[in-house]
């Protein structure tokens, strides 16, 4: 009889073991799907807040100016500058746009002032020689190709050479741009980025592969965005688009 008894307790003790284990793996996987739900929440709310924000400043811009980057052109630049203020590259808050899907004989080169939302120019710029005619399609980072390189850039500082006061870009981006330097692929004045070019040639000339400006620009222009602001020469390139450390990375 105590034999039995002793056996219906032990019975007893480990179904309410195992009922109580069970309840405790249910709450935790509760708490874990909990933990899950919030963590994506707080994802899609900053991912949203980056997309508004995005919005909230373009149209901003738009109130403002009648001339800007297309939205997409404008979202990545953004994605850029916010990145690279993280790392604490950002002196200025200006950043230039330069829209190689555009034709040079329109002007896809915009600086923008990110604090008071302004278009300060909006202009012709050119692409390397070996870039291509009218419009750019071949790009690079090796030294002497002659041709344009895409991505992020930094300003640093001016210097007065051939071509009279220019501006040195430091390109953040190692598989793309940042041979800039050592290839002097700097922002400058030149004869050929005019509209009297592209009258009389039917496009903008070309450079080494430097983003020329309008000579009588060119002196205001670079005084406004040298000293570390942020510089996006954009192309809708698939191989960019795909690898830019700048472009794929949490808008947190």
């Amino acid at each position: 009889m105590t034999y039995r008894f002793l056996t219906v307790v032990a019975v007893l003790c480990f179904s309410f073991a195992f009922s109580a284990k069970d309840k405790l793996n249910e709450e935790e996987n509760r708490n874990d799907s909990r933990s899950v739900l919030v963590v994506d929440a707080l994802s899609k709310k900053a991912s949203v807040g980056f997309e508004e924000k995005v919005s909230n400043t373009y149209n901003a811009f738009i109130e403002n100016n009648a001339n800007m980057p297309a939205p997409g052109v404008f979202e990545e630049g953004m994605k850029g500058y916010y990145k690279l203020e993280k790392e604490g590259l950002v002196n200025k808050k200006i950043l230039t746009i330069i829209d190689f899907d555009l034709s040079s004989k329109e002007k896809r080169m915009w600086i923008l002032d990110m604090k008071n939302q302004k278009v300060l120019f909006n202009t012709f710029t050119s692409h390397g020689k070996n870039t291509g005619g009218e419009f750019a399609r071949n790009f690079s980072n090796t030294p002497n190709s002659l041709q344009s390189s895409l991505g992020f850039y930094v300003t640093g500082e001016t210097y007065y050479g051939k071509n009279g006061l220019s501006l040195f870009i430091d390109g953040k981006e190692k598989r793309f741009n940042s041979n800039a330097r050592k290839r002097y692929v700097v922002i400058h004045g030149a004869d050929y980025a005019t509209p009297a070019f592209i009258q009389k040639y039917g496009r903008l000339g070309r450079s080494y592969g430097c983003p020329a400006v309008p000579n009588n620009l060119a002196k205001d222009l670079i005084n406004t965005i040298k000293g570390e602001s942020v510089v996006y020469i954009h192309k809708n390139s698939k191989n960019y688009q795909e690898k830019s450390s700048y472009l794929n990375y949490p808008t947190v």
